[in-house]
């Protein structure tokens, strides 16, 4: 009897041992399939403690100042963040890859109010079947209630980002970019397209999945050796200033009547963050948010010697009913 329960335990533990590897390899297949997937970006928990790419900001600074930027994707160095159009083998764009890891659930997308300001609240939250609907952003889903997108690639014309310039402890002038929002274009890059920001990003939030993303950046090297993550942090990006953080809340063309007096406040507002960061070591003050809402410079773009030039209408902030609940029409 004794052989007999000895020889059961030795059956059993070899069903165990060969159960093991097979679970194991089972695991290590499905894994393989879904990395086949041209959005699938994975990354453990344990990888996304160790990401420090771009590092965290303190919360005690003695200066800060926020800068809201557009990056038009007809630009020459914003054009990583729109191709490839459609998915080209393991080559997907920047959208197409938000909606993917919005849809799995590792980022969450937040409401872009009717303000124009980010928050990054529980509350503030916009889940993806919203999105779509709001959007008017064709999709199904299939028998495990997966998403199915006609992702509009194509419409997405624009991003905003918002970055914010400071000094450390050491007082070193750093750059961080802290929100992103997708902007969706109806009529595509016509010459007069409506702009309807769609949802802000916490960066911090995707840093970790842009990190293991590579991106052509350039049309004469075709070599993906750089991140989206790199790209950002590095600021290869060419982006127009369209708001600063001010009491008042108010865009650039709030107050520039003409597209000349736009542009002259937009490189005003460039100077003033090159000379203060030029000028630290020679106690250089930074100016008050209030001084460029006020000062002439918005006006510039006139000359007194010659008749005053019709005024035309400044390109005004995108339109908030994106963010109001109605639905939108979007013509692909």
């Amino acid at each position: 009897m004794k052989k007999l329960v000895t020889l059961f335990l030795f059956m059993t533990s070899m069903v165990g041992m060969n159960a093991q590897p097979t679970r194991r390899l089972q695991e290590q297949q499905a894994q393989k399939e879904a990395e086949k997937s041209p959005t699938a970006v994975t990354l453990s928990e344990r990888a996304r403690s160790q990401y420090t790419a771009q590092t965290a900001m303190p919360t005690d600074l003695t200066w800060r100042r926020d800068i809201y930027r557009e990056l038009d994707l007809k630009k020459e160095k914003n054009a990583a963040l729109y191709y490839p159009e459609e998915p080209l083998g393991d080559r997907v764009n920047f959208f197409t890859l938000i909606l993917s890891l919005i849809q799995d659930g590792k980022i969450k997308a937040y409401e872009y109010r009717l303000d124009g300001n980010e928050l990054f609240t529980p509350d503030n939250e916009i889940d993806l079947e919203s999105i779509l609907d709001k959007f008017y952003i064709d999709y199904k889903k299939d028998e495990k209630g997966k998403y199915i997108i006609d992702i509009p690639s194509s419409d997405i014309g624009k991003y905003y980002i918002k970055e914010s310039h400071y000094l450390d402890k050491l007082s070193n002038y750093q750059i961080k970019v802290t929100a992103i929002c997708p902007v969706l274009m109806e009529g595509g890059f016509g010459d007069k397209p409506t702009a309807y920001p769609m949802f802000w990003l916490n960066y911090d939030e995707i840093s970790p999945y842009l990190g293991q993303t590579q991106v052509m950046t350039s049309s004469y090297n075709n070599t993906s050796n750089m991140t989206l993550d790199d790209y950002f942090v590095m600021r290869q990006y060419d982006g127009d200033i369209y708001k600063t953080s001010n009491l008042r809340n108010v865009p650039l063309s709030d107050y520039c009547e003409t597209d000349s007096a736009l542009q002259a406040e937009r490189a005003r507002i460039e100077k003033q963050l090159r000379d203060f960061q030029n000028g630290l070591w020679n106690d250089a003050e930074p100016e008050t948010e209030s001084n460029i809402a006020t000062e002439p410079a918005a006006k510039e773009g006139t000359n007194s010697k010659e008749p005053k030039p019709k005024k035309e209408k400044a390109p005004k902030a995108p339109k908030q009913s994106a963010s109001s609940g109605e639905r939108l029409s979007v013509h692909r």
